[in-house]
């Protein structure tokens, strides 16, 4: 994402591009969710001047999904992992993000990727999926863009779409545009039309 974050910051956009722990090095549940609380909420302590009531998230692919679960941590109980957030954001980017894991869990090609991160099944996991899926936490009561390109073969189209029409008949402000001619990855060239999709929505949401 480093590219896509230069482009942010051309555009007046602070940018703070965060990793977390995969699956095979240390990752899954709640590890991964874990790094991307702290590593949200630890704009709290940098030595820089932020406007903290305007904070953006995107993400591509599994970030996608990331991005709408920080911005549902404060649907949760406090022992959950990710409850309590120092951060909040106000305005949401899934690019081709896995926003239903239900479905994902059962689609393919996620299905492998989503039961590794998830240590199996909703049927044997079914509190995990419960705090993990954006789409059991709605309503999440901010502003999203669900970006999906229409030859997607990584991340099935119906992903988003299910997520997005359960935020709508939830009274969530979340908008899906299908991306023609575009794939998986041109999310994440900071010279594609997607990208310059995204950047605008999100920029004229944290101007």
């Amino acid at each position: 994402m480093t590219e896509v974050c230069e482009d942010l910051a051309d555009h007046d956009i602070a940018a703070w591009n965060l990793e977390y722990r995969r699956i095979g090095n240390g990752g899954g549940w709640p590890e991964t969710f874990d790094d991307i609380a702290s590593g949200v909420d630890l704009l709290c302590d940098l030595e820089a001047s932020l406007d903290l009531e305007r904070v953006g998230a995107i993400g591509h692919s599994a970030g996608g999904h990331l991005a709408l679960w920080a911005a549902a941590r404060p649907t949760f109980s406090r022992e959950a992992p990710g409850a309590a957030p120092r951060i909040v954001p106000r305005a949401v980017v899934s690019q081709a993000g896995v926003a239903d894991l239900r479905l994902a869990a059962v689609t393919s090609p996620s299905d492998e990727p989503t039961l590794a991160l998830m240590g199996g099944s909703p049927e044997e996991h079914p509190e995990r999926y419960a705090l993990a899926s954006p789409r059991e936490r709605l309503p999440l009561g901010v502003e999203q863009l669900v970006l999906h390109g229409e030859k997607d073969e990584t991340v099935s189209m119906l992903i988003s779409e299910s997520y997005c029409a359960a935020a709508d008949a939830l009274g969530d402000a979340c908008e899906l545009r299908v991306l023609p001619r575009t794939g998986h990855f041109e999310h994440i060239d900071a010279s594609t039309e997607a990208w310059r999709v995204a950047r605008e929505w999100l920029v004229e949401r944290l101007s």
